[in-house]
């Protein structure tokens, strides 16, 4: 959620980052109607209150007068008591009125804001997804030509190997799903360990969160936005399935009031993720790239606002530096704001060169969230000044499983069908150099 005071103070703000966005402006000026009518009802509901207020004080010393006086004042005093009690009982049901209308606009209100997406950051380059600026290119895409054979993909590479079975896992479980097996299960928790290694190292702390949140959580990371139609929900249980540790993350710390002097506060989750990769009917369906459950290592920060973009260069700082360890080409992008995300106001991605595609595919990418997620989750620290303030969060990809084992097994392999197992992985995977093609064809292989 926005900061609501721009709303009052300069909602053109609100207006050109939603433009930036690609997004329909005209909700800023139904949000600013909605807040004009709220704080009249409001108003209203207050005068009212006031009003009842003061009539009490009146009541009090009329019920004494008309038990303690005589004659005519007595039948005066009564009589007034009578009109004063009658109209009492009539604001009392005003007042209800004016309260429950106010505080159903006020839900409106809220509802509303929901809708509107995080501001942009002033550095993103304008434009749709391919409006991107590209930041950095790390490493240069091996000559396969050169090399004398044809790269084979990562499905035809890891069925070679036994490591991938997306056959088996159609059948068990449907379209996009895969099975690891042997070297490719072996693979990935190499991954995590190296992963979760460097992110110790940098003083990251490691979390297994849960998988299964509530709506809260859900909502308050902005994923039942534009996001909703790719989250899997539960609603027997009022549950959904994450599609990142982003989401259990951010909502740890929800309702509290953080020590700004343990700030940044930097996590390391590693979960199962859950999407149902609605609008992609036809796109990558080969393979591993796009799938509905996968595992990832996500990276959380909760700083003060002043810390964001530092820490934002760290993380993807961290994300290069894995990058770099498993010896793959890559490029870095600075996001356009048609493809930021409900919550980011300014993202970096790292895309990794797959060869038989000829062209660099996503696989981290490192958000800017500013107070947006902390402000609907209610996460604050006290400044100098002991005034309760929003943190900024952000989140960062370590390592996303299928599509970095994808490169790895695109980007190493050899004509022989084994793959060059990049030296920083070969401590996690018995101190092998190549994963090779098992000798009993169609069977899974294994360290040993």
């Amino acid at each position: 959620m926005i900061d609501q005071r721009i709303l009052r103070d300069n909602p053109e703000i609100l207006r050109i980052s939603q433009r930036k966005r690609g997004a329909d402006p005209a909700i800023v000026d139904e949000l600013i109607a909605l807040d004009q009518d709220r704080r009249s009802l409001r108003s209203d509901f207050e005068a009212k209150r006031a009003e009842q207020k003061q009539l009490g004080k009146k009541i009090g010393p009329l019920q004494r007068a008309a038990k303690t006086t005589q004659g005519a004042d007595r039948e005066a005093a009564q009589a007034e008591l009578q009109q004063l009690l009658q109209h009492a009982a009539d604001l009392s049901e005003s007042v209800k009125a004016a309260d429950a209308a106010a505080t159903e606009l006020e839900a409106q209100l809220s509802q509303k804001w929901l809708t509107i997406d995080n501001l942009v950051d002033d550095a993103s380059p304008v434009g749709d997804e391919d409006a991107f600026t590209l930041l950095e290119t790390v490493g240069t895409p091996r000559d396969f030509a050169a090399e004398g054979f044809p790269p084979q993909d990562h499905l035809a590479v890891g069925a070679r190997l036994g490591a991938i079975d997306v056959e088996r896992a159609a059948k068990v479980s449907g379209s996009r799903f895969f099975y690891l097996l042997g070297d490719g299960a072996l693979l990935e928790l190499a991954l995590l360990n190296l992963a979760m290694s460097l992110a110790s190292k940098h003083g990251l702390t490691p979390v297994l969160p849960p998988a299964l949140v509530g709506p809260e959580a859900m909502s308050g990371t902005g994923f039942l936005g534009q996001a909703a139609e790719n989250v899997y929900q539960l609603p027997q249980d009022d549950l959904y399935l994450v599609g990142t540790a982003e989401v259990p993350l951010a909502a740890m710390h929800s309702d509290e009031i953080l020590d700004e002097a343990a700030l940044p506060i930097r996590y390391a989750g590693y979960s199962p993720c859950f999407r149902r990769e609605a609008g992609s009917h036809g796109k990558d369906t080969r393979g591993i790239i796009r799938v509905h459950q996968f595992d990832k290592v996500e990276m959380f920060v909760f700083c003060t606002p002043e810390q964001a973009a530092a820490e934002h260069e760290r993380l993807l700082g961290w994300e290069k530096e894995f990058l770099n360890l498993l010896e793959i080409p890559y490029r870095v992008i600075d996001v356009a704001t048609g493809d930021l995300g409900a919550s980011a106001a300014r993202k970096f991605d790292i895309e990794a060169w797959i060869p038989t595609q000829e062209r660099y595919r996503e696989v981290t990418s490192a958000s800017n969230c500013t107070s947006f997620q902390a402000r609907r989750l209610k996460i604050r620290y006290r400044d100098s000044h002991g005034t309760p303030t929003p943190v900024a969060t952000l989140n960062g990809t370590l390592v996303a499983m299928p599509r970095v084992i994808v490169a790895i097994l695109e980007n190493h392999q050899n004509s022989d069908g084994s793959v060059d197992i990049p030296s920083a992985l070969q401590p996690f995977l018995g101190g092998r150099s190549q994963l090779t093609p098992p000798e009993s064809p169609g069977a899974p292989h294994g360290a040993t």
